[in-house]
């Protein structure tokens, strides 16, 4: 595995997908707000929740990106299309399953049939995460696409 090209191509990507989902929530696609959901897993503070969300979410990128070396490694295809198609799948897996798992670890978000308490706040994503809007789980897939995408095309692989 080229440990470098990955690192850079793993930040690089995450980068891109963070601001993808932003882009997606200032043009009123999704209200969702990844780095500030994973953040307050670790504080209360809701400023530096987006701060820690966003390195937590940064790490998971780099994490990421070492699997989809590994696998881009041993099928030995490494190109955009093959990366957007893995990509398109972890979105999917992501509005599918993860997402909707998230009430039942995060600490500061309500389920479906809880509501509100003073230690729990935060929405919770509801199925195929559309309480965030209609278009989120596109948007996500998308996201996650374009973040293989970019693997792919860039990936050096050994």
């Amino acid at each position: 595995m080229n440990i470098p090209s990955i690192l850079l191509w793993g930040f690089g990507a995450t980068i891109v997908l963070t601001t993808l989902t932003i882009a997606a929530q200032s043009l009123s696609l999704t209200r969702i707000d990844i780095p500030f959901i994973v953040g307050t897993m670790f504080t209360i503070d809701r400023d530096r929740a987006k701060f820690v969300g966003l390195a937590v979410h940064l790490v998971n990128g780099w994490l990421f990106a070492i699997v989809y070396a590994l696998f881009f490694e041993n099928v030995h295809i490494a190109t955009w299309w093959f990366g957007g198609i893995i990509g398109a799948v972890q979105g999917v897996f992501v509005v599918v399953a993860l997402l909707p798992l998230l009430p039942g670890i995060h600490p500061r978000m309500v389920s479906d049939s809880r509501g509100p308490e003073p230690t729990r706040l935060l929405e919770p994503p509801g199925f195929l995460a559309t309480n965030y809007g209609r278009m989120t789980p596109v948007a996500l897939i998308i996201a996650h696409a374009v973040y293989g995408a970019i693997l792919g095309a860039f990936y050096l692989p050994r």
